[in-house]
């Protein structure tokens, strides 16, 4: 069993996860659902888009898009990067503050999403939904409490603190709630501007604070 990683670890980071054939043909199905998806939302509208016409046009049965998203929602706000940003953390010196690896990896995730024309129009598909549907923001919020517990983990792993500290609950919570604050104001600006330059800022007032 591996020892477990703390702020005094000196050993070389973790890569990225590797990825076997079995993973990467269930993040293929789960591409080709979400963008079967968004393309009917696009043309007919979120309201008017039954999973089995998603499940149609995916070429899948509608039982394979509840396998892999258990609401019409989770189509929405179901990505990959939670393994990838945590990856990215765990690859961080030891000795960075934990703001500062989130900050890097959080960055470095959004970089390679817009090096990519097709993940940069799903995350411009995705948050246009997550401004115009109630439901999907809604759903959001427990979407969000999966990536809380994962920062919450790996970030206890970094600083020797239990997961469920209260001050590593409140600093997770914090960051996840200023990076959805920030998407929605993109969104809410008809995405004009660049995301990376509103998440730059938006983790520019959580270092500094807000100024008077």
């Amino acid at each position: 069993m591996p020892a477990r990683t703390t702020a005094a670890t000196t050993s070389a980071p973790p890569g990225p996860p590797k990825t076997g054939l079995r993973e990467r043909k269930k993040i293929q199905t789960r591409q080709a659902i979400r963008r079967a998806a968004y393309r009917l939302f696009e043309e007919q509208g979120y309201d008017a888009t039954p999973v089995d016409r998603i499940a149609e046009a995916a070429d899948v049965s509608p039982s394979t898009v509840f396998r892999y998203f258990p609401t019409k929602e989770d189509i929405v706000l179901t990505d990959e990067y939670d393994p990838l940003i945590e990856a990215a953390i765990r690859a961080r010196p030891a000795g960075e503050s934990p703001l500062q690896a989130i900050r890097h990896a959080i960055v470095e995730a959004l970089r390679a999403v817009y090096e990519d024309p097709q993940e940069r129009a799903d995350l411009s598909a995705r948050t246009r939904l997550l401004r115009d549907v109630p439901a999907v923001r809604a759903r959001s919020m427990e979407s969000m409490s999966l990536t809380s517990r994962m920062l919450a983990r790996v970030i206890a792993e970094r600083t020797d603190r239990p997961a469920d500290d209260l001050e590593l609950r409140i600093f997770t919570g914090a960051v996840l709630g200023a990076f959805q604050e920030a998407t929605m104001h993109w969104a809410e600006h008809d995405q004009r501007g660049d995301l990376l330059d509103v998440v730059e800022r938006t983790l520019d007032v959580l270092e500094r604070g807000l100024t008077l």
